[in-house]
């Protein structure tokens, strides 16, 4: 939670990660969504609606096993798994960018399991940094 004093303003990229999450996480090689996140979803959704000025681009990520252009495509396949749920679910296309960034962006650094779990993602990012 956030320090005594300090509050995190509605509708802002802060409020996005710490209160509804900007991360989903993927198996190894696989690109579809799991229940879980298709859940946190949901949540992206809801709060997209609500903020119906806010742009986002989803990031796709894999962990660092494979090539870079296998990782790049995977990357890919991630964040437009994320893009295709959120327009389902009635969020318009224009308001979604995706982008690859295959192994080159690791969110943990160790070469294992753990760490590897970690950099397999896709991250829903709002337009205009954490706010």
């Amino acid at each position: 939670s956030p320090p005594k004093g300090f509050s995190i303003t509605p509708g802002t990229g802060r409020d996005f990660v710490v209160n509804v999450g900007d991360r989903v996480f993927f198996a190894l090689d696989k690109s579809n969504l799991s229940s879980d996140s298709r859940g946190r979803l949901e949540k992206q959704v809801a709060w997209l609606k609500r903020y119906g000025g806010v742009k986002v681009t989803v990031e796709g990520h894999a962990d660092e096993r494979g090539t870079r252009e296998y990782n790049l495509g995977l990357g890919e396949r991630r964040a437009n798994s994320v893009k295709d749920f959120l327009v389902a679910m009635g969020i318009s296309p224009n308001r979604v960018k995706v982008i690859s960034y295959g192994k080159e962006r690791p969110a943990a650094l160790g070469h294992n399991e753990a760490s590897w779990k970690q950099n397999r993602r896709a991250v829903t990012v709002v337009a205009g940094g954490a706010g």
